[in-house]
């Protein structure tokens, strides 16, 4: 039986400049940048989360959701636990590039 090999299409300038729209918009929260740098260093449980960012596990769920959705974090189930991970390392280096241009803003202004 051959294997049937399906090439995926280039993305058009107009779907990958919606799909850079979509992520970031998942990075538009707070939350789940810090969710995003803690799981960075190893994946870690929904309680685990909970408790070292002192958030509610509604709250983590609901960000742990978006962050799924946006295809940002890799899940894992193990018995009654879920884990949560980095799905690609490249989401820290955009991080700290919007951090930095962030606080370059806004040592330049001048007024609000």
């Amino acid at each position: 039986m051959s294997a049937i090999i399906h090439k995926q299409q280039p993305l058009s300038h107009e779907e990958s400049l919606k799909g850079a729209a979509f992520l970031a918009k998942s990075l538009s929260d707070g939350n789940r940048v810090r969710i995003l740098l803690l799981i960075s260093g190893g994946r870690k449980s929904v309680s685990a989360i909970v408790e070292e960012l002192a958030l509610s596990q509604p709250l983590v769920s609901h960000h742990l959701k978006e962050l799924k959705r946006s295809l940002m974090v890799k899940v894992e189930r193990e018995g009654p636990f879920v884990y949560y991970e980095l799905a690609d390392s490249r989401i820290l280096d955009v991080i700290r590039s919007l951090s930095e241009i962030a606080t370059d803003f806004l040592n330049s202004r001048k007024t609000f």
